[in-house]
């Protein structure tokens, strides 16, 4: 469900009336995780950044939530995100089933962390 959107609320708002919680409690939380991040579109979906570089990407398709990229970490978080994985670089959390969103928010920061050791911030 990628269309052309300007804002992150738009985006959002385009949602099924039952997926546009979701979509605002994982962009709560990942701004959360994320100290002084911003929240924009980019490549057609919601995207967090910081000081201008891109952190998370999130995205909803009619049957699951996507989270970009799939940061690498610890084998206990692993084996968390290891029922979620779909590719190398994408995590789906299907619909209709709780969405975990420690596991989300745990990736933001995570990935939020990788970027920082980049020397970027």
């Amino acid at each position: 469900m990628v269309g052309h959107f300007d804002t992150v609320d738009e985006y959002i708002a385009s949602q099924p009336d039952e997926v546009q919680p979701i979509l605002q409690e994982i962009r709560r939380r990942a701004l959360a995780a994320v100290p002084g991040a911003e929240d924009r579109i980019s490549y057609g979906i919601p995207t967090i950044t910081l000081n201008g570089h891109y952190v998370v990407y999130f995205a909803a398709w009619k049957h699951h939530i996507s989270v970009y990229p799939v940061p690498d970490a610890d084998e206990d978080f692993e084996r968390e995100i290891a029922p979620f994985r779909a590719a190398k670089g994408t995590l789906k959390f299907p619909l209709g089933k709780p969405m975990p969103y420690e596991l989300i928010e745990k990736a933001a920061t995570l990935l939020a962390e990788r970027e920082r050791e980049r020397g970027w911030y």
